[in-house]
């Protein structure tokens, strides 16, 4: 089966997804309303969910080169007892990789990099998609229209299009939580690749990136919409006297590179994925909390999923049929998982809740945490059924 697609979105789902299509011989147009596809963002972490994803859409080996593995880290408190231990190598055997960490904006453009650029429309803004023809869809931008056989929606969070496909649908809701984070200027000396800090309402985090630089990441319980003239001397002041490395992370860091953001979630899961032949991606379909490091892997699953129901369907509602039966619950679950593991980790603010849930985190055995990720990271990616694929690897 082959056509063509118009994805709704340029961030790092939308682009997946058009690799995805173009690998299997459509034509794809991706249309972003920024007016350049800026390879901005702090950093990210990829379990093997996501990078087999990567390996089924063919840039999984570009995106491995250019990551840090994760072999040490854990949990501390803000004194720097140890909670729970970070075991990369366990989690290597298991599957086959360990998690890794890469700049947010060196994944967006080794995606960007797999597409040639004239499928690339920046600067178009989608207004409506028009679904009333079952033999084709159109896209409605502001001055003109792309008519296609498939719209694939990875407009966000706050999706345009999932608005217009499920009127009724609340939508997004503030999750209680804000985050701020930026990646450091120069590198920074590190005892360990990843670590998260917990203390009352309030989690510090960081990831070591392959060319020593590092992205921090603070998250706070907090009203929506609080900003600050200052955001930088505000961590310094709110997390000065955490232990080490977090000071010299913070001083590491101009003032003008740090990102804030309210957190969004879909806390009421969506009734479909898909509606004639528009089909929701990323955020657009299961905004999570960042809680589990998952929503990236999410949307690359999407991306590989509908890849491969695509290639191997007869038609495209059939092939959204399989889609939204195989994404909707696992997707919807692990926003459920995420919401969750905020509440019960940086989101706890009471004294004794906290004393608790670090007591509780400090006897569990070590493999408990890796038990833990397993449960998110270990997916079968789907195949092809290209006639020269390789199956990725699964570390089975």
């Amino acid at each position: 089966m082959g056509g063509s697609a118009v994805v709704v979105g340029g961030g790092i789902g939308g682009l997946a997804a058009a690799i995805g299509l173009r690998l299997v011989g459509w034509e794809v147009t991706v249309v972003e309303r920024a007016a350049a596809l800026a390879d901005v963002g702090a950093g990210i972490s990829l379990h093997a969910n996501g990078l087999r994803a990567l390996d089924v859409l063919g840039v999984g080996e570009a995106v491995r080169a250019a990551a840090r593995p994760q072999y040490t880290g854990g949990t501390r408190t803000p004194g720097g007892g140890r909670l729970a231990r970070l075991d990369g190598a366990a989690l290597e055997r298991e599957l086959g990789t360990p998690i890794v960490g890469i700049p947010r904006a060196v994944l967006h453009r080794l995606l960007r990099e797999a597409l040639p650029p004239e499928c690339l429309a920046v600067g178009s803004e989608v207004q409506s998609v028009d679904n009333s023809d079952p033999g084709r869809v159109r896209v409605c931008l502001r001055g003109g229209a792309l008519d296609a056989d498939l719209a694939v929606a990875a407009d966000g969070v706050g999706s345009r299009l999932r608005a217009q496909l499920f009127p009724g649908h609340p939508g997004p809701v503030y999750s209680g939580s804000t985050v701020l984070r930026a990646i450091t200027e120069q590198p920074v000396a590190l005892r360990t690749d990843f670590e998260l800090t917990w203390g009352k309402g309030a989690e510090f985090g960081h990831i070591a990136f392959a060319d020593g630089r590092a992205e921090w990441h603070a998250v706070l319980n907090s009203p929506p919409g609080v900003r600050h003239a200052d955001a930088l001397a505000v961590m310094r002041r709110r997390f000065g006297d955490w232990h080490d490395p977090i000071p010299a992370l913070l001083a590491a860091t101009r003032s003008e590179a740090v990102l804030h953001h309210d957190i969004h979630e879909l806390a009421t899961p969506l009734p479909a994925f898909a509606a004639g032949r528009i089909v929701l991606l990323g955020d657009a379909a299961h905004a999570m909390t960042p809680n589990l490091g998952q929503g990236a892997c999410q949307a690359l699953e999407d991306a590989a999923t509908l890849t491969a129901a695509i290639a191997t369907e007869p038609t495209v509602e059939s092939a959204l049929t399989r889609y939204d039966a195989e994404r909707r619950p696992r997707s919807q679950s692990v926003a459920r998982a995420a919401r969750q593991a905020g509440r019960m980790g940086q989101q706890l603010a009471h004294p004794l809740a906290v004393a608790v849930r670090n007591t509780a985190l400090w006897l569990a055995p070590s493999r408990a945490t890796v038990r833990a990720i397993l449960r998110h990271a270990d997916w079968a990616p789907p195949r092809l059924g290209l006639t020269e694929e390789r199956p990725p690897s699964t570390g089975r």
